[in-house]
């Protein structure tokens, strides 16, 4: 057949240890036998960024800008342990908190369903998607222990030099902790936007929640700049699509989460949406089944599968050894890259494909070939774990027939 034809370059974020592999696999065995694919490329796996100072990690979140979709391989984010088995020259800073910050982006994670394997909460029979604020709060945090005797208070001086000033606490007779959190009006502003512009996309219902009862101030905040963007921006748009927008304390939230049938868009706090992403993609089975995306409020998308690099599998390629390294998460990174891409390029063959391609692997896995992850949750009988590769050489066969 004619390989389909790209009018846009996607931007190609490459990435670490076995992630690395499969994209390289994804790559040849699904995609360029189908696409002429055309990629800006660039190498964010920790060798190059170290060769480069990170420089990359910024030149790639400049190309997204530019292009307006980007998909991503997982990357290392180093601790003390990889310094010397890297040789870094520092400790270099989380790729996804730098594109993030760059992107002024929210993290949208979905779960993949898929027949066999029942989610730890039976009830969930539609996807649950996870909207995380990915700015500000504890990542940004400022902490300090403290000494008995210590008085700490939170100080602001405005443009005229007046200060204000409010005890947080007074360490008289004993040794303490504080910290200092913040986020802008600015962004907060954009992860709402961010929020209802992918509710409108994907026609769901969102839900948002904070601890306002408690945080008077700062959570209160967030309720407020979400209510009034709603209200001028997007009440008409929702009623329109006959779908709504629901504030509600963060506890509540997860007591309504765990009882529903799913189906909607739940938009968190930073922290609360790095724990709760984590929560819900366990709960649906696996955070290699979960697939995430980050979207600017002006329309730039940069796909990526929601886990870490599989280091442990990772050692045991080096070895020659095989492995059965679930690749479902990287690979709907690309058909998500692709799809968005053929939307915004009005090429229908290229959004085919990719749905061609989510419909393959999906179907491989619910007749019973899958790789080990999966095949020790899947409740379908006569279950046949297979390797990496294997994996993709039977998506691929499958993928041959709907094409």
């Amino acid at each position: 057949m004619e390989k389909i034809q790209m009018k846009t370059p996607l931007v190609e974020m490459d990435g670490d240890e076995m992630t690395r592999i499969i994209w390289k696999m994804i790559k040849d065995i699904l995609l360029t036998p189908y696409i002429d694919l055309k990629t800006e490329y660039y190498d964010l796996g920790l060798v190059h960024r170290n060769e480069t100072n990170d420089q990359v990690t910024i030149d790639s979140a400049e190309a997204t800008k530019k292009y307006g979709v980007a998909v991503k391989c997982a990357t290392i984010t180093p601790n003390a342990a990889r310094m010397p088995e890297y040789n870094l020259k520092e400790m270099w800073k989380s790729p996804n908190g730098t594109i993030r910050a760059m992107l002024d982006g929210t993290v949208f994670r979905t779960p993949i369903l898929v027949n066999g394997i029942t989610p730890y909460i039976p009830t969930w029979t539609k996807p649950i998607t996870i909207a995380r604020h990915a700015y500000g709060d504890v990542y940004k945090n400022v902490e300090m222990q403290v000494k008995a005797g210590t008085k700490a208070e939170l100080v602001t001086t405005d443009a005229d030099g007046n200060e204000t000033r409010e005890l947080i606490y007074d360490f008289a007779a004993e040794d303490g902790i504080i910290q200092g959190l913040h986020n802008r009006d600015k962004s907060i502003a954009s992860f709402a936007r961010a929020c209802f512009n992918y509710a409108l996309d994907m026609k769901q219902d969102i839900w948002f929640a904070t601890k306002d009862t408690i945080s008077k101030k700062y959570d209160h905040r967030f309720k407020d700049i979400f209510q009034e963007i709603f209200d001028n921006e997007y009440k008409e748009k929702f009623d329109a699509a006959g779908i709504e927008y629901f504030y509600t304390l963060i506890d509540d939230a997860v007591a309504r989460v765990v009882r529903s049938n799913g189906g909607y868009i739940w938009a968190c706090k930073n922290y609360d949406g790095d724990v709760m992403s984590d929560m819900v993609a366990t709960a649906y089975g696996s955070l290699a089944m979960m697939t995430s995306v980050l979207v600017s409020p002006d329309g730039i998308y940069e796909y990526e599968a929601a886990h870490g690099t599989v280091q442990r599998h990772y050692y045991r390629h080096l070895k020659g050894e095989k492995t059965s390294t679930n690749s479902v998460a990287t690979l709907f990174a690309w058909t998500g890259a692709l799809r968005k891409r053929g939307e915004l390029d009005e090429l229908p063959e290229l959004m085919r494909f990719a749905d061609n391609l989510e419909k393959a692997t999906i179907q491989t896995i619910e007749e019973g070939v899958m790789t080990g992850d999966l095949a020790a949750l899947s409740t379908l009988p006569n279950k046949q774990t297979v390797d990496t590769e294997a994996f993709l050489v039977a998506v691929n066969e499958r993928l041959a027939k709907l094409m």
